[in-house]
């Protein structure tokens, strides 16, 4: 062989090796099996890189603040923790529209995130006021620790009604006061003209305290403050500073009164879309920040008070005592404005520092006593619940300004059952727990309390009840019997409410609800229905948050019935109302009185323009003129809450129940001198005696009869074109 044809011989040979090699790599290479000898390493495919989101973050403030800075620190760690998956970019300085604007634009999901003054989201979730309220928190700390705490929660899960999602809380810092006198107490105020931004709370802040509120658009407040068309304002140093208000004002007072939050937000639209995953780190990072950037903007206030010192503005900082002063003139404002900050945030907070008093050790012998109320604040019987209060509240303070009881105050401790069962089977649990507590004392929701009665009877617990008129509530065969109602009772309000419905019509149908307090009122029902002629009352009954009762309506007027009497609450009327008022003749309705738990009138105004509704009540305002111990308690009412003459009390029965219940209670403390809880409730039947607002009470109870009220307080009545509770015969 050749020496050419020898190497073609190997060529040829190393590349038949070399196919079959191959072959025999891919014979083995399917799934499960493998190649011969060690396994062959692949060259991995490329990994797509997914594409980065791209949000928007809207603020107001100007670049380079405090609130600026921490946003772009935010943009930066989300970048960084996502791995670029997530990209943010921060427009500052209103660049993407007014506060207004731009949280419309967050709600309808055209805008990612946002952060916005507490102020500006107020007239949509008027509990939002809650920073504002003045000289409200004792410290600083304190408000941090509201704000990072179970109170803020509360306050951020409102958002979600408009389509946010709340974060947290950031700052543009404490509220201080400049004028051009010193300001260091309340009755430095009297006859100044203070600059405001338009809100009723802060108005009637000013007002308090003898000033004249005038609302000025903050950029034009600099030269309103120039020309001396105002004394004075209040901004955190950052805006007094960053608009020179320091220039044309002699004076700051330091006050930290009240705070200008910042809800850092993002719109709900845009957060769905995200994956867990990204929900969570953006919630985590904006809430870890929350300290730096409180931080940071305490850092630049020192540098704003040295320039604000530098202009010759002489400084002044609040003693303890000052503040203590301001705090107790002012206290009234948050009573004020109980209802549009929320009762369940206001007993929230109270309950906090209730528990950090306890845990402090509050000195001994002058240990508050406790009334607590386990009552709906938040959910359908919300401005029932907030009544009630007012009426304890108001009770209370008479009360201690007569000494207390037990040689120490009594104070009201509040938790919101929101119309739970469970929820207040819990809240009685914690009440029992504390040595303090007195008694307890329930809300609007009968299907609640009927629930607790085994609780309430373990725990032995006096239980109070202002509202919930079930008559298995104090009818019942656990002994000793605990739970006692200053309310009417299901055996005399159903009874009364068909007689008077058919007294003008002969074929009624009766709509109840399908639940412990519908059953109620079945039981007193069926021996009145049972003597009339067949065919006279049809009973219907619905379930709570039944969407089809407006079409049982339809058929109950096609079938010929004259009027609906009305056994539910707010929200099932509501729907009754609405369907009877798009009739071409609408029958008249005669309802229980749950109907007036909520602002009822407000949610149906144009529809009861059409619709004859009556409703039964224990008390109306008219009853001032026949009752002095009504009119008095009326006119403090109207004078501690700030209700002018002709504006609606808020479900006024509730606040008069309450207020009589409480009284009671402290004659059975008197009665039984001691705080032991079933030496309370043996006093509490022995024959009290008390000249109530509602009526003598001679005596409230006795062991057979635990009712205080009786048929004589009914009467039936309507909203007049106010929204007043007014006769309605």
């Amino acid at each position: 062989m050749s020496r050419v044809s020898a190497k073609l011989a190997v060529v040829l040979g190393v590349a038949a090796a070399v196919v079959l090699a191959c072959l025999w790599w891919l014979a083995g290479s399917g799934p499960g099996r493998q190649g011969p000898g060690a396994p062959v390493e692949r060259a991995a495919a490329p990994v797509p890189v997914a594409e980065a989101r791209q949000l928007r973050l809207g603020l107001n403030i100007a670049a380079g603040s405090a609130l600026h800075a921490a946003a772009e620190l935010f943009a930066e760690r989300v970048a960084e923790r996502s791995n670029g998956r997530l990209k943010i970019t921060v427009h500052p300085d209103q660049q993407l529209g007014s506060d207004d604007q731009m949280l419309e634009m967050a709600r309808n999901g055209s805008l990612d995130l946002v952060l916005t003054p507490t102020a500006k989201l107020s007239s949509a979730v008027p509990a939002m006021q809650y920073a504002d309220l003045p000289f409200y928190f004792s410290s600083r700390e304190e408000l941090y620790a509201m704000l990072d705490g179970e109170p803020g929660e509360l306050l951020l899960s409102k958002l979600g009604r408009i389509d946010l999602v709340g974060l947290t809380f950031w700052e543009n810092g404490f509220k201080q006061f400049t004028a051009n006198m010193p300001i260091r107490r309340p009755e430095d105020f009297a006859r100044l003209r203070i600059r405001t931004m338009k809100s009723p709370l802060i108005a009637d802040q000013f007002a308090s305290l003898g000033a004249t509120p005038i609302p000025i658009d903050f950029h034009a407040t600099y030269q309103a403050l120039k020309d001396g068309a105002v004394d004075g304002q209040e901004n955190p140093l950052v805006a007094i500073v960053g608009m020179r208000f320091h220039e044309v004002q002699k004076h700051l007072t330091l006050s930290n009164h009240a705070y200008l939050a910042y809800v850092f937000s993002v719109s709900r639209k845009v957060y769905e879309t995200l994956s867990p995953e990204m929900r969570e780190l953006i919630r985590q990072t904006a809430r870890e920040l929350t300290l730096w950037e409180r931080q940071e903007t305490a850092r630049r206030e020192a540098d704003f008070i040295a320039r604000i010192r530098e202009a010759g503005v002489e400084i002044h900082t609040l003693s303890v005592d000052e503040r203590r002063r301001f705090a107790q003139v002012m206290a009234p404002v948050a009573d004020k404005f109980g209802f549009e900050v929320g009762y369940d945030l206001l007993a929230k907070t109270e309950e906090l520092r209730f528990a950090l008093a306890a845990r402090g050790g509050e000195a001994k012998g002058r240990q508050p006593w406790v009334l607590a109320l386990d009552a709906d604040l938040s959910a359908r019987g919300a401005q029932a619940g907030g009544a009630i209060y007012r009426g304890a509240q108001m009770a209370i303070d008479d009360i201690n300004r007569k000494g207390g009881l037990l040689g120490a105050p009594l104070r009201l401790l509040a938790r919101d059952h929101a119309a739970n069962p469970m929820a207040g089977r819990h809240n009685l649990e914690l009440f029992a727990a504390i040595p303090s507590v007195l008694a307890v004392m329930g809300g609007m929701h009968s299907t609640v309390v009927t629930e607790e009665l085994d609780d309430i009877h373990r725990l032995k617990m006096p239980y109070l009840v202002p509202w919930a008129a079930a008559q298995g509530i104090t009818l019942h065969e656990l002994r000793p019997s605990y739970t006692f109602r200053v309310s009417i009772n299901d055996t005399q309000v159903a009874p009364f409410l068909l007689e008077r419905a058919l007294r003008k019509h002969s074929r009624l149908a009766v709509l109840i609800e399908q639940s412990p307090w519908g059953r109620s009122n079945e039981a007193a029902l069926r021996p009145l229905i049972e003597r009339l002629p067949a065919g006279s009352v049809e009973l219907v009954w619905f379930q709570d948050g039944d969407t089809g009762v407006d079409a049982i309506v339809d058929g109950l007027v096609r079938a010929g019935r004259q009027a609906i009497v009305f056994v539910g609450n707010g929200i099932e009327a509501g729907v009754v109302v609405r369907a009877l008022a798009r009739q071409d003749k609408p029958i008249p309705m005669f309802a229980h009185w749950a109907l007036v738990g909520g602002d009822f009138w407000g949610a149906n105004q144009a529809r009861l323009e059409k619709v004859d509704l009556r409703f039964i009540q224990s008390v109306v305002e008219d009853d001032a003129a026949r009752n002095r111990a009504f009119a008095a308690f009326l006119a403090s009412y109207r004078q501690r809450y700030g209700l002018g003459a002709g504006a609606p009390v808020p479900s006024l029965m509730g606040s008069a129940h309450a207020y009589d219940a409480v009284h009671l209670l402290a004659q059975a403390v008197r009665r039984a001198n001691s705080p032991d809880r079933g030496a309370i409730r043996s006093a509490l039947e022995s024959g009290l005696s008390h000249a109530g607002v509602m009526r003598d009470y001679r005596p409230a109870f006795t062991p057979q009869r635990h009712d205080a009220l009786d048929r004589s307080q009914l009467r039936l009545a309507r909203f007049d074109g106010r929204g007043r509770i007014v006769p309605a015969d």
